[in-house]
């Protein structure tokens, strides 16, 4: 009996252990292991043609103590040198690539385990999915920081599923964090055309090379992006950089956007310097949506479907003018309000805006479709994680094929908590800034049906978001003065 990739992920996962003691980080740990297991799995996939002989698979394994901690070493900087090595994928993954571990036994260790994992069984279920179960044991144990740029699959998987991404699509995330989306929408296809199999071979290389893009802002993000699309055999552009910046100029055209921009606001506040937004704003999040829109095809039929938080909803002035015109030019046929506790940065209240681009740039929206997840429904945490079954009525009331038969569940009289409810353009117009921040769902029964047990681990969960919060403020203060004025 093999292992399957879960055991395989708890074994590797397991490693970290032995590393914390020699203070090494998790965010860390995942970066190191994508070093060395980018190494291990070119040799499983048959794929080391770019890597120099010496720093192949076979002769890291053989060396021990101090000569490998010294050959790693310089392995890490020749694979990230363009100089040495001609591959700017290779190039990519191990650039500014460093090593945190100290203690040669520690390194020889985790090679040697990870040569000694059930390497057959892996490649069946998959390579790619193995290291995606790594990030998201990542993103579920580190609150902070790794959690920004990891969406739940379940999640994912729905967004694709209601955009349905065709063959010959250009599809794009400019605030790609590890890829997820564009994996599952790469899988998405591959799994209705038999892997690709059934296309030519120009469908084929394009689907490949061409049909996935993104761009991602954090440099160790940016890596695990790259070893995970190499992983699933993907090819596309992506890129290491700013969507906000001139450099995401080159994002446009596309069929499909699918993303998570990230939350927050930019630090110090200071604004996007692309020279194509309309409305100058801070928040990170309006220009996400602004770039976004814009960069869909005018055809009619290039679509997106992007997580937002609340505020994106409710902002006024430019956000006002944003949501104006993003309604202009695009149809905003649904907004899912998404639970409280999906994701891991605690407490934020976030949507999902499914839209298409029209033709023209004026009155795409008729009707504005809203789904109510969020109240009355079931509590979402680390222990109890959003699945697939969550979704199932929402797939089905969004009649994905011909939007023209919706039919809503919510009635003034009969049924005044109905999830899904449909608001014409004027009754957006008339509201407060034009506020799509629309609830109905009344709470009360909500409370009653929490039993003790539900509200204490809620908020134990709470106080440990807090205190967890705390530390990282803690931290972050240790090393600023409050004399010096930044």
């Amino acid at each position: 009996m093999g292992m399957s990739n879960q055991e395989i992920v708890q074994k590797l996962w397991n490693e970290c252990n032995v590393l914390r003691d020699d203070g090494v980080s998790y965010q860390d740990y995942i970066t190191e292991l994508t070093y060395i297991l980018f190494l291990k799995m070119s040799k499983e996939q048959g794929e080391e043609q770019d890597i120099p002989e010496k720093y192949r698979w076979d002769n890291l394994v053989n060396k021990e103590g101090l000569e490998l901690k010294n050959f790693y070493r310089q392995l890490l900087l020749d694979l990230g040198n363009p100089e040495v090595v001609k591959s700017k994928r290779i190039n990519a993954i191990y650039a500014n690539a460093s090593t945190a571990i100290d203690e040669p036994a520690n390194l020889e260790k985790i090679i040697k385990d990870i040569d000694g994992l059930d390497w057959f069984s892996a490649r069946k279920e998959g390579l790619g999915d193995l290291y995606e179960g790594l990030m998201e044991k990542n993103a579920n144990e580190v609150k902070s920081g790794a959690g920004q740029y990891f969406t739940p699959r379940v999640l994912i998987n729905m967004m694709v599923r209601m955009t349905k991404p065709k063959v010959g699509d250009r599809c794009n995330d400019p605030a790609a964090g590890t890829f997820g989306f564009m994996v599952v929408a790469d899988q998405y296809l591959k799994d209705k055309t038999d892997e690709y199999f059934d296309l030519s071979s120009e469908e084929r290389d394009f689907q490949k090379n061409e049909a996935f893009s993104g761009m991602e802002l954090v440099e160790t993000t940016h890596r695990l992006a790259l070893m995970n699309q190499y992983l699933h055999g993907m090819n596309g552009r992506l890129e290491l950089g700013d969507s906000l910046s001139t450099n995401g100029t080159w994002m446009k055209d596309f069929d499909v956007v699918l993303t998570n921009p990230p939350f927050g606001t930019k630090k110090g506040g200071e604004r996007a310097t692309r020279d194509d937004l309309t409305f100058e704003t801070n928040n990170k999040q309006l220009n996400f949506l602004q770039i976004i829109y814009n960069s869909l095809k005018k055809d009619g039929k290039a679509r997106a479907a992007v997580v937002v938080p609340d505020n994106v909803l409710f902002a006024d002035k430019k956000g006002e003018e944003i949501r104006k015109d993003l309604m202009n030019k695009c149809d905003l046929h649904t907004i899912l309000r998404l639970p409280t506790g999906i994701f891991y940065a605690q407490g934020v209240q976030t949507n999902v805006l499914f839209f298409t681009r029209g033709e023209s740039d004026k009155d795409n929206t008729k009707d504005v479709w809203i789904y109510d997840m969020r109240h009355q429904m079931r509590s979402f945490g680390k222990r109890n994680p959003l699945n697939k079954k969550d979704f199932a009525e929402f797939e089905k009331l969004f009649c994905v094929d011909d939007r023209s038969k919706r039919k809503e569940t919510w009635d003034k009289e009969k049924n005044p908590n109905g999830r899904w409810r449909k608001f014409t353009i004027d009754e957006i117009k008339k509201r407060p800034n034009t506020s799509l921040d629309i609830s109905w769902m009344s709470d009360e029964e909500e409370h009653e049906t929490k039993s003790l047990k539900e509200i204490l681990s809620d908020m134990n969960e709470k106080s440990k978001a807090i205190s967890e919060a705390i530390a990282e403020l803690n931290k972050a203060l240790e090393g600023i003065d409050d004399s010096e004025d930044e």
